[in-house]
């Protein structure tokens, strides 16, 4: 999301009065160093950029097109699971708590200064991962627009604290060589993984000893067993 601010008026109104104040674009671009998308988004002028779940790092010549910069808003508490997957690899690992990171986008990988975050309890009734999506989608648009006034003033990068690299950890995306269940492991590792959302890919392949079979998962219907 691309965001504009009309001539006129502070940053501190137009952040307080969006639908009036501040005219937003959504353009979409599958790579944002190709040379089309750029040309798009230095045509619209834009003050500020923000990224959600683009999973791919943002080139300088893109991160030197807005005045403000951009910010991302990054479902983890960085520099934790930095990286293309962070609530699925949260699940996967068992955690406890989570959040929403809201950052200055650097050209490094979910690396740049932390604006604000908030912490989210992972219980039972929330260990899934499309039911916590819901909800680090609304808590992050919570945080972005507390927090437009004072990117829009400036004081946002007077505050925004640098993460600590030697604390970061990675979330890769999901391979389709991970939707592998082995029984052999225990119970609380294929929780995790099932409740972590790779079945996303559609497929299970579910291995113990010498015995495999392949079980093909879609949606409303009944597992089919292939052997």
């Amino acid at each position: 999301m691309f965001v504009k601010l009309k001539p006129n008026g502070s940053g501190y109104e137009k952040a307080s009065n969006a639908y009036s104040s501040v005219a937003y674009t959504m353009l979409l671009g599958e790579y944002a160093n190709n040379d089309m998308f750029l040309s798009k988004l230095r045509a619209l002028q834009p003050e500020l950029c923000i990224t959600a779940a683009y999973g791919n790092m943002l080139p300088s010549k893109f991160l030197k097109i807005p005045p403000l910069g951009a910010v991302n808003i990054h479902p983890s508490l960085l520099p934790l699971y930095r990286g293309a997957a962070p609530v699925q690899r949260a699940l996967q690992d068992g955690v406890k708590e989570t959040g929403v990171s809201l950052a200055f986008n650097v050209h490094a990988l979910d690396a740049g200064p932390v604006i604000a975050c908030e912490r989210l309890v992972v219980d039972d009734q929330v260990k899934v991962c499309m039911v916590l999506v819901s909800q680090f989608n609304y808590v992050g648009s919570k945080l972005l627009i507390h927090e437009l006034p004072s990117i829009f003033n400036g004081s946002a990068r007077v505050k925004a604290q640098p993460q600590d690299d030697s604390k970061a950890t990675l979330a890769p995306k999901i391979t389709p060589e991970e939707s592998w269940l082995c029984f052999d492991q225990e119970a609380e590792v294929l929780h995790n993984k099932v409740s972590s959302g790779f079945f996303s890919w559609h497929n299970y392949v579910v291995t113990s000893h010498n015995l495999s079979r392949f079980v093909h998962l879609q949606g409303g219907q009944e597992p089919e067993l292939k052997f």
